[in-house]
């Protein structure tokens, strides 16, 4: 997958294990695992420590206390996944929580998610918040099917979408490959955006700088139509 990775220009991989109630996160033991991944594929690409986050009770607790265990690697950024099966009211209010604990959230695929499908208004409100949206780029290819790619699109053309990522797990169907769907987004938005959400964006948030593409989301034919 590295090797595929390097090959489509990919330069710099967050590995994101998911920390839930199936999958324990042993921040340590995880680390070496990378770090020794790194010494196999050599300068490139460059391997950075990270996790998909769910958002539980006690996964809320323990990041409240230890945000860096969760968190990018030497960064304040932390990926977050919710529910395909709920994703109650007080979510809003877990992103908050993180805010006032130093932590952005990065909103993983959310145009894969069967509840915020319906309701992508609330994917919106909450960039206008602040949280950083990351989109899967084979979403906008078809790998997910076309109403997962109009929503892909549709969260795109209201200006919240931050980061393209592969959400990559293997090496024949969801593979380490950015570029076709890099033109994809060059074709919707242009290639400044295109160029944003796959190099400076990403890149300020493994720097653990600001996000360069930030626009104010465009919220109003949500609010009038609510599609």
């Amino acid at each position: 997958m590295c090797r595929a990775a390097a090959a489509d220009g990919i330069t710099h991989m967050v590995a994101t294990p998911h920390a839930n109630d199936r999958y324990h996160y042993d921040r340590e033991y995880l680390q070496g695992l990378v770090t020794h991944l790194q010494q196999l594929v050599g300068d490139s690409p460059k391997l950075s420590l990270g996790c998909d986050f769910h958002l539980s009770y006690d996964n809320m607790q323990d990041v409240l206390a230890n945000p860096a265990r969760y968190a990018i690697e030497g960064t304040r950024y932390m990926l977050v996944e919710l529910s395909n099966y709920s994703v109650p009211a007080q979510t809003t209010d877990c992103f908050v929580k993180l805010g006032d604990c130093g932590i952005t959230a990065v909103i993983t695929h959310p145009e894969r998610n069967p509840i915020l499908r319906e309701s992508p208004q609330r994917v919106v409100e909450w960039a206008e918040q602040g949280c950083v949206i990351q989109m899967t780029g084979s979403a906008l290819t078809g790998f997910w099917g076309e109403r997962t790619r109009r929503a892909a699109e549709k969260l795109l053309e209201h200006q919240a979408v931050h980061v393209l990522a592969t959400d990559a797990h293997d090496t024949e169907k969801r593979v380490p490959v950015l570029s076709r769907a890099r033109e994809a987004v060059a074709d919707i938005c242009g290639e400044d955006v295109a160029e944003a959400l796959v190099e400076a964006n990403p890149r300020a948030i493994i720097t653990n700088q600001p996000l360069p593409y930030f626009p104010r989301p465009v919220m109003s034919s949500y609010r009038k139509s609510g599609n």
